[in-house]
C-alpha cells in the first residue's frame, strides 16, 4: 500500500453554525469549502491546516452514521483519512491480509475523491479512511 500523506482528520460535529466560528475565529483556520454527500447524509466543511485538512461532519438525517455515532459517542474525532496512490489496489492488498474492511470497493466522497473505510475493530479503534483523486 502506497500511504502518501494524512489527506485529513474527520470531526463529527452537532452544528456547522456552533463549530464552524471556533475553527475559524479561535483557531484561525478559514472555511474553504462546505459540501454535501447525500449518499452519506453528511454534510462537510473543510479548513486547511498545512498539507493536511480539517472536515467537519454534521448529520443531514438522524439515521446518518454521523448522527449514530455522535449519539453513541459524542462529538469529537470520528476518522482518520490517509491519501493513497490506488484506493481499489490497497482494499485488495488488505483484503488478502485478511484485514476487516467496511468498503469492499472505492465510493465517492466528498471533494470529488475515491474513498473507502477500513472498519475501525481492524486498526485499534480507529475508523481510517483511504482516499484518492480519481484521475
Amino acid at each position: 500500500m502506497d500511504i502518501t500523506h494524512i489527506e485529513h482528520l474527520g470531526i463529527a460535529v452537532k452544528s456547522f453554525d456552533e463549530a464552524i466560528p471556533f475553527y475559524e475565529n479561535i483557531l484561525g483556520f478559514k472555511c474553504y469549502a462546505i459540501e454535501e454527500v447525500a449518499e452519506q447524509k453528511v454534510k462537510t466543511a473543510f479548513f486547511k491546516v498545512g498539507q493536511t485538512k480539517i472536515e467537519l461532519l454534521e448529520a443531514t438525517s438522524d439515521d446518518s452514521p454521523i448522527a449514530k455515532f455522535i449519539e453513541k459517542r459524542g462529538e469529537g474525532i470520528h476518522h482518520m483519512a490517509y491519501h493513497v496512490n490506488g484506493v481499489a489496489e490497497s482494499l485488495k492488498e488488505l483484503d488478502a491480509k485478511g484485514i476487516r474492511l467496511i468498503d469492499k470497493t472505492p465510493r465517492k466522497g466528498a471533494e470529488g475523491l475515491d474513498i473507502a473505510f477500513v472498519h475501525p475493530k481492524a486498526a485499534f479503534g480507529v475508523l481510517t479512511e483511504l482516499c484518492e483523486k480519481p484521475e
